[in-house]
């Protein structure tokens, strides 16, 4: 793999709108080892206009051109959802390592498309950005529990509130958008599949937007019988809050609590802060996904060599637990999970 004279990782950041743009300035100014190379949007003026702050950096008009250029080393895709399977595939046919947003594809099918066509290549180039399994303190209870100092986990309460959500965002991305954070925490923290999932819809914040159902409810249970729920609150007009707790034989654990300073003022109110958005409560997971992202793929590493890298498969699981979510949401019944047996798949 070629590199830049100082040895820096050159990547393409495909997709430069709210997520993509923050990539480029975490890239280009937190995390040691990578420069930003090529810069790639559908609005052309937004990539021109941020490749001009960027010293050796340039805009591509064509993703696949950007992904296929010999200056690229690496690939990272904060495009659309409905284009990622055919840039995903781009990255495969240039053998070039990739950091894609969820989700993988925006369909099972093409998702295991994706996990089919890697596995062919017999290696893993395909990282998927499920950032809470670099948190510190998701790390924190992933080893509390492989450790077995509470033994066996039983059941797992999670909360993801959002202040607010744009006006498009509707009723099913509660689930493909919100709900598939805590689907891959799930099968993160458990190490096995979930195999059913049900959505409840309690009454509606009158504060929402029309047709939003929100708040919602997901039960979801896994292969060995764990019980999972999750209150989704995307319009809570409050801040950002996400928490998880583990309720396990011989103890539980929480985390998400936001307890840095505690105050106690006049007239008897205690308290702190709460985060406002994803970037103050996920910063750092964020920095620390990129820098161990970057340090594997420049020495040819592959998701295999990271701490806990979500690959391809884990794409495609949380796709097709979210499209039975979302079967669930429109009937209100218990959905069991559609998916095809990860030993049927060589190298997935």
């Amino acid at each position: 793999m070629s590199k830049t004279t100082t040895g820096d990782l050159r990547v393409a950041v495909l997709g430069v709108g709210v997520m993509g743009a923050d990539h480029v300035a975490r890239l280009s100014s937190r995390i040691s080892g990578a420069q930003v190379v090529v810069v790639n949007d559908y609005v052309t003026e937004k990539a021109e206009q941020i490749a001009a702050g960027i010293d050796g950096c340039r805009a591509v008009v064509d993703p696949l051109d950007a992904i296929a250029d010999p200056d690229v080393d690496a690939v990272v895709l904060a495009t659309p959802g409905p284009t990622h399977e055919k840039q995903l595939l781009a990255c495969l046919e240039h053998d070039k390592s990739v950091l894609c947003e969820k989700p993988l594809t925006t369909d099972i099918e093409t998702s295991l498309a994706v996990v089919k066509r890697e596995a062919e290549l017999g290696k893993r180039l395909i990282q998927v950005g499920f950032m809470r399994r670099f948190d510190h303190e998701y790390a924190r209870l992933k080893a509390l529990l492989d450790g077995g100092e509470l033994g066996r986990p039983l059941v797992m309460h999670c909360a993801h509130r959002n202040p607010a959500v744009p006006t498009s965002f509707d009723s099913a991305m509660i689930v493909r958008d919100s709900l598939v954070h805590e689907v891959d925490v799930t099968r993160f923290l458990f190490d096995e599949e979930i195999v059913s999932i049900q959505i409840v819809k309690p009454a509606a914040n009158p504060g929402a937007p029309h047709g939003l159902a929100d708040p919602q409810i997901a039960i979801m249970r896994t292969a060995s019988g764990k019980h999972v729920d999750v209150e989704l609150f995307v319009t809570t007009g409050v801040a950002y809050e996400v928490r998880t707790e583990v309720v396990a034989e011989k103890g539980s654990a929480m985390i998400g609590l936001d307890v840095g300073l505690v105050r106690k003022t006049a007239p008897g109110i205690w308290g702190g802060q709460i985060a406002p958005g994803f970037r103050e409560r996920f910063g750092q997971a964020y920095d620390t996904e990129f820098q161990r992202w970057v340090d594997a793929v420049r020495v040819g590493g592959t998701t295999q060599d990271y701490t806990d890298g979500p690959g391809a498969w884990d794409g495609y699981a949380a796709a097709a637990v979210c499209e039975a979510g979302v079967a669930s949401l429109n009937s209100g019944l218990p959905v069991e999970v559609a998916m095809v047996d990860r030993a049927s798949i060589d190298g997935a």
